[in-house]
C-alpha cells in the first residue's frame, strides 16, 4: 500500500534570499590572516645592515630602536633626532626608565668611531643596555 501526495506543480518556489553564511566566514577568515600579516608588514626605516651569524635573542614586544642611517643622522624608532638632544628625547620616550634597552642599527657603511660616539652617548644619558642589531647570517663553512 503506497500512497502519492501531488502537489500540483514540480517546481519549487524560487527563494529570493542570500546565503551569507559563507560570505561572513571567508570575511573572518581574511580579518584573521589581515590581522596576523599587519604588524609584520610595517618598515621602519631603510637600512642596509652588516650581517651576523650570532644566536638570535628573543625580540621584546615594543623594541626601541636608534638607527644610525650612513649620512650619520640619528632616528630613534621613526623619528629623526639631533646628537645633542638624544638623552632628553630618549628619556621622554622612555618615561625616565634607564633600564630599557636600546637597539642600536647603523648602515654597513657608517664607520666603527661613529658607532662608538652614538654608544658614548647613550651611556652618558644613563642606558647601560644596549644591543647591536644586524641581519642574520646563515652558519656553515
Amino acid at each position: 500500500m503506497s500512497a502519492r501526495l501531488h502537489h500540483g506543480d514540480d517546481d519549487l518556489p524560487d527563494n529570493h534570499e542570500i546565503n551569507v553564511t559563507p560570505f561572513i566566514d571567508v570575511i573572518l577568515v581574511l580579518l584573521i590572516i589581515f590581522m596576523v600579516a599587519a604588524p609584520l608588514a610595517t618598515v621602519d626605516i631603510a637600512v642596509d645592515l652588516p650581517s651576523s651569524t650570532a644566536q638570535t635573542q628573543q625580540r621584546p614586544d615594543k623594541p626601541l630602536f636608534l638607527t644610525i642611517k650612513s649620512d650619520l643622522t640619528l632616528s630613534l624608532s621613526d623619528n629623526v633626532v639631533a646628537r645633542d638632544m638624544l638623552g632628553p628625547v630618549l628619556t621622554k620616550t622612555t618615561n625616565g626608565d634607564k633600564e630599557t634597552r636600546v637597539f642600536v642599527r647603523a648602515d654597513k657603511t657608517v664607520p666603527y668611531g661613529d658607532v662608538m660616539e652614538v654608544m658614548n652617548l647613550l651611556r652618558g644619558a644613563g642606558y647601560l643596555k644596549v644591543a647591536l642589531v644586524g641581519l642574520e647570517k646563515p652558519a656553515g663553512p
